[in-house]
């Protein structure tokens, strides 16, 4: 049979395109048969069906028609069976869609199946029995079971033939719903003693291509007259059942009466349906022709039946009906949900009206049970559009912020019309992506730190701390030090950023006298990209620590010369001699001065303000008193722990120059002597102490040396011998170790046992070390080896 393909495709613009394309196929083509190119047709390239994820969604869970992405065709997956796929209806066809990815577009296909002569005509019976008076008249009818071809349209039931035709003819004619009723009509009397069995074939043939029938045996036994046959007071009936209605339900009754008497009269009823479901869901009483419920009653499978009751005597003679049974809806159906596309990650920075997710919405009920409205909840920044009938679209409705809702949870709620309203439901979740579009926010518009001089260099001052609201490696922040100057210098110099911890480290030891603050920029960076910063102002204040003695301006101590303050014999008490000016370069109490009178050569003359320095008389000057007066002052600061400085005040208690010149000559002399003398001493302290330390060092090593030696020797296991480094006298010949050393030495066959002893009195061995020689030493012996006497000591003379 030659595939024909409808094309019909629409384009709307609903925030996605979409489009319908149709087909038509045989039924029963082999697996993997060519249905349609569906991208040609739909105008979509192969690449676009493979980049976008292209696959076939159906509501049915059985799927006849695969696509195959690469080629961009419809192949048949499973062999198609129009007869249990669709029965009875016309057309046949199958309908799904096409979903396509990045961008979400769907298409709709409807693949319409065509029927084939596949099925031949058959009866539900092989064999009929009829029981026939011979007194029946000609005319009389007798309905016959009707064949079923589950074919449709030419290749469905055409024609019955009857076989032998001596005593019955076939009558056929159409119902109202187009069936073929068949009718065998009696046109030559019966005759029971001539023949009391007729056996006849009837035959039923439909129109396809090549021709086929089915065949059923119809055995008459002849009766004694039933003359009256049974009637129904109406050919058809009409009744309404609800759907749902529990079983033993009545839906109506027919009625038949038969004229006869006695047990001719007696009326049976039945259902003479055959491959439909109607004797599955109904059943008639025998006795009364009362239809009951004994099935399940669903309008979505079947919105009528059709019952045909067959009314029968004892006789053999019957009547038939029809009764029209129409099914009304009820809301017993829960709209269905179907996930078609869903997006489980969105972007914080999505534009809005971006497609999210994609869903199906389906009713199997009819009229207002069928009307299915869906909503969400509220404050969410989504909504649900419609694209199409029972097509919805999530997109997003408003700006999306990961920051204040990371995720989402979205009901779906879709409701029908119906009374009472039933509903469904299907939550998504919903995951926003982070962005970085938040800058690192510190804590604080700026910093003040306090470190005291002095410091250690790397000690920690202060931490800095900023936050940033987005996630993950957008959130890592950084601390960068900004490029600045103070006074001239570069601030790196002074202090440091850790990147990770934001810790502020000094970088030197800071001089409260040189600066006393100084102030910064920290950037916070967080890791995003591109990366976003934020500035603060770091301000250190150095604080002031006791790390400076007071400094004494006057009186100006000098080296070379004596300044006096002469005080005349006659000054009263109080007198003013002098006033000590300090100052300290501390500050606060660091650089609070106290003065106080230390030593003076007459402490009941002097006395020294505590707070102001001044030197005063404490009594009345006389004759007794010193011309020289020396006092010494101190300036103590008032500092934790306390510093302080010392100066000499030298008076002159006199009434003219002259007198004081006298008395102060000796003073010069005798500071000359006491500095030379002080002089003298340090470097003899010097002198003394550099000997000391190069005899220790050298005795050191020539212990270093003996056991190097002595671990050789015993490791070798030779004799010993004595052995002594080379040019151990001075090669000038000034001889730096004028004195004789004596080695008493004392030699064992086990060189563990050797012994070595300072202090005995020099022999007459001795060895003389040769300047020039590199190693060898000259024995001064006349005849005797040292290695001869092993019991006699030897003597080392250095020179």
């Amino acid at each position: 049979m030659t595939r024909q393909v409808l094309l019909m495709i629409c384009l709307l613009t609903v925030g996605s395109v979409f489009g319908q394309v149709s087909y038509s196929i045989p039924e029963e083509m082999t697996k993997g048969s060519l249905v349609g190119n569906v991208a040609q047709d739909l105008g979509l390239e192969t690449k676009r069906l493979v980049s976008g994820k292209a696959r076939i969604f159906t509501r049915d869970s059985d799927a006849y028609i695969e696509l195959s992405r690469e080629r961009g065709v419809l192949l048949v997956k499973e062999r198609i069976d129009r007869e249990a796929l669709c029965r009875q209806t016309t057309p046949c066809a199958l309908h799904f869609q096409i979903i396509l990815e990045n961008p979400m577009e769907f298409y709709t296909v409807t693949v319409q199946i065509s029927d084939i002569n596949d099925n031949a005509p058959t009866f539900e019976k092989s064999e009929m029995i009829f029981k026939i008076s011979e007194s029946a008249v000609i005319g009389a009818k007798f309905v016959l079971q009707r064949a079923v071809d589950l074919d449709v349209g030419i290749n469905n039931l055409k024609r019955y033939q009857l076989r032998p035709t001596d005593n019955f003819v076939l009558k056929t004619h159409n119902d109202a719903s187009g069936n073929k009723n068949v009718e065998m009509v009696l046109q030559k009397p019966l005759d029971r003693e001539k023949q009391e069995q007729i056996s006849l074939v009837l035959t039923a043939v439909d129109g396809g291509e090549p021709q086929m029938s089915g065949t059923m045996l119809i055995a008459i036994t002849v009766l004694d007259a039933n003359d009256n046959a049974p009637v129904f007071t109406q050919q058809t009936y009409k009744a309404t059942v609800i759907e749902n209605s529990p079983k033993g339900t009545a839906v109506a009754t027919v009625t038949a009466s038969d004229a006869d008497h006695g047990p001719n009269s007696k009326v049976t009823y039945s259902i003479t349906n055959t491959l439909d479901d109607v004797r599955k869901a109904f059943y008639v009483n025998e006795e009364n022709g009362e239809i009951i419920v004994i099935g399940n009653i669903d309008f979505e499978e079947s919105r009528s039946f059709e019952i045909n009751v067959l009314a029968s005597d004892d006789g053999g003679l019957t009547d038939s009906c029809k009764l029209t049974v129409d099914v009304q809806d009820r809301n017993d159906n829960n709209p269905e949900i179907t996930i078609m596309s869903k997006s489980n990650i969105v972007s914080e920075d999505a534009q809005i009206n971006t497609v999210v997710t994609m869903i199906s919405i389906e009713d199997r009920d009819s009229g207002q049970n069928g009307n299915v409205q869906c909503f969400i909840g509220d404050n969410i920044p989504f909504a649900l559009k419609s694209s199409t009938n029972n097509f919805y679209s999530l997109v997003t409705d408003s700006d999306l912020d990961r920051e204040r809702s990371s995720e989402f949870n979205i009901t779906v709620t879709c409701s029908d019309e119906g009374v009472p309203s039933l509903s469904s439901s299907v939550t998504l979740t919903l995951l926003i992506a982070d962005v970085n579009d938040n800058a690192p926010v510190f804590g604080r518009s700026s910093y003040e730190a306090h470190i005291v001089e002095n410091n250690t260099p790397g000690l920690s001052i202060y931490t800095v701390k900023a936050t940033d609201a987005d996630w993950n490696q957008n959130a890592r922040v950084s601390y960068i030090l900004e490029d600045s100057s103070v006074n001239g210098v570069p601030v790196s110099s002074y202090v440091s950023v850790s990147a990770d911890s934001g810790v502020i480290h000094a970088v030197r030891s800071f001089d409260y006298e040189q600066i006393k603050d100084f102030q910064f920029l920290v950037k916070a960076q967080d890791g995003g990209s591109p990366p976003l910063s934020s500035n603060v102002t770091v301000k250190i204040l150095i604080q002031d620590q006791n790390d400076n003695p007071p400094q004494v301006l006057y009186p100006v101590q000098t080296g070379g010369s004596v300044v006096a303050e002469m005080v005349p014999r006659s000054a009263d008490v109080g007198y003013l001699v002098t006033k000590v000016v300090a100052v300290d370069v501390d500050s606060g109490q660091n650089a609070w001065l106290s003065y106080k009178l230390q030593k003076a050569t007459d402490r009941a003359l002097f006395e020294v303000g505590l707070q102001n320095g001044e030197i005063r008389t404490i009594r009345q000057v006389n004759d007794k008193d010193a011309v020289k007066q020396r006092l010494t002052v101190t300036v103590e600061d008032n500092g934790q722990p306390s510093r302080s400085a010392t100066v000499i005040v030298n008076v002159a208690v006199a009434d003219n120059f002259p007198e004081v010149l006298s008395e102060f000559t000796d003073l010069i002399h005798d500071k000359e002597y006491n500095d030379n003398l002080t002089f003298y001493l340090v470097l003899a302290l010097a002198v003394v102490s550099f000997l000391f330390i190069t005899c220790v060092v050298v005795i050191i090593s020539v212990k270093i040396y003996r056991w190097r030696q002595s671990r050789i020797m015993y490791q070798s296991n030779l004799p010993v011998i004595p052995y002594y480094p080379p040019r151990y006298s001075d090669t000038l010949g000034t001889g730096t170790l004028q004195h004789v050393y004596n080695y008493e030495v004392c030699r064992t066959t086990d060189s563990r046992k050797s012994d070595c002893k300072f202090g005995r009195a020099g022999s007459q061995n001795v060895l003389i070390m040769d300047p020039s020689s590199t190693g060898t030493m000259q024995r001064i012996q006349s005849e005797k080896s040292i290695l001869d006497e092993p019991d006699s000591p030897v003597e080392v003379r250095l020179i």
